[in-house]
């Protein structure tokens, strides 16, 4: 049954925060009615496709229920009420203001369930000078801070490529539900979550933007020790091409590394501030341009260093250490990236069914 069994969420979100957040419950035994527009979730057309559905909406709506509800007809009103009626966790994903305007407000939906836990998720929460201000990912990434330090070498910030907003906000949002479910059997009652991107993002510069958040000035990604400039922190390209990294800071991989090339002389650097490590860098530069990536690969088996070669997707997929932790699931004619939450005392993990746009009707 998994740890949530017996947990009914009513899911009206779409994209990636929500469904990030109602799979994972999902793949845990929470039963999640997903409820559609006549449209459908945009998502459902996003290629590729793989089994007869896009890859994207198979990874986040796995194992729901689907049902298609026109929350602007007074028959899917009425179908909603009577689903909100028998459920523990209510979702949505609209803009400020838009639940008060179909009568699904939280007052609304508490006034039908007072035990319901209730978590909106929006860009910049529920009031503010940004609430109403549209904004995607990459939007909210810009505002708070976050693209200034994705730069290249010239200081021009670059698209980035993991949706730190939306997967922050969905995993804040699934914190909060959870502690909610965890309070309401206490008090026998629900509570009302306003989940921000904005504000989920936040937290996660705390080891980046020291200077900023103590009122001084802002990071500099060549004068920071985690965003290029630390000769251990770093990013080099080998003489094929591809590139290769340093990911670990820690004074004994540098000794082990310097050590093995004959270069200890430039330990004292590899302790040095950030922005003061120019020559162990050019000298690193230089090193890893003078061999394949497949040579460092083997050069590095045997040495103690935070040493990792680049990856595309398809190699890091490849990986044995992808099959030999069970990370890729094949089920019903499709590939599953596997839940990271695992419990010791339950049976191995199988991916529910991708739920097909089923069509409104009286709920069950």
């Amino acid at each position: 049954m998994g740890k949530l069994g017996g947990i009914t969420v009513i899911d009206l979100t779409q994209f990636l925060p929500g469904p990030m957040l109602s799979v994972m419950m999902a793949d845990h035994g929470a039963r999640v009615i997903k409820i559609e527009p006549p449209a459908g979730d945009p998502v459902r057309t996003q290629a590729p496709f793989e089994g007869g559905n896009s890859v994207w909406f198979t990874q986040l709506n796995r194992g729901k229920e689907s049902l298609t509800l026109d929350l602007k007809s007074e028959a899917g009103k009425t179908a909603l009420r009577a689903l909100i009626a028998g459920a523990d966790v209510f979702l949505e994903g609209f803009r400020p203001g838009v639940m008060a305007r179909l009568g699904f407000d939280y007052p609304a939906v508490k006034a039908l369930n007072p035990r319901i836990v209730y978590c909106s998720i929006s860009a910049f929460g529920q009031h503010g000078a940004l609430a109403q201000h549209p904004a995607h990912d990459m939007a909210v990434q810009a505002l708070a801070g976050f693209l200034s330090v994705n730069d290249g070498a010239d200081g021009m910030p670059v698209v980035p490529g993991a949706p730190a907003a939306d997967m922050a906000a969905g995993l804040t949002a699934l914190a909060a539900v959870l502690m909610a479910l965890i309070g309401r059997e206490r008090s026998g009652q629900g509570d009302y979550i306003d989940t921000a991107m904005f504000d989920s993002l936040l937290p996660w510069a705390a080891h980046t933007a020291g200077s900023a958040i103590m009122g001084g000035d802002a990071p500099r990604s060549s004068a920071q020790r985690s965003l290029g400039g630390a000769g251990f922190y770093q990013v080099y390209r080998t003489s094929d091409g591809h590139h290769v990294v340093l990911g670990g800071r820690e004074l004994k991989f540098a000794r082990n590394l310097l050590g093995a090339l004959n270069r200890e002389d430039l330990l004292p650097l590899a302790e040095a501030p950030a922005g003061e490590q120019d020559a162990l860098i050019a000298f690193l530069r230089d090193t890893f341009a003078g061999r394949t990536r497949a040579e460092w690969i083997a050069w590095f088996a045997q040495l103690d260093v935070a040493f990792a070669p680049v990856l595309n997707f398809r190699e890091a997929l490849d990986e044995p250490h992808i099959a030999e932790r069970g990370l890729l699931v094949m089920a019903g004619g499709a590939h599953h990236i596997a839940p990271p939450i695992r419990f010791d005392s339950e049976p191995d993990w199988h991916p529910g069914a991708v739920p097909a746009q089923a069509p409104g009707q009286a709920p069950q």
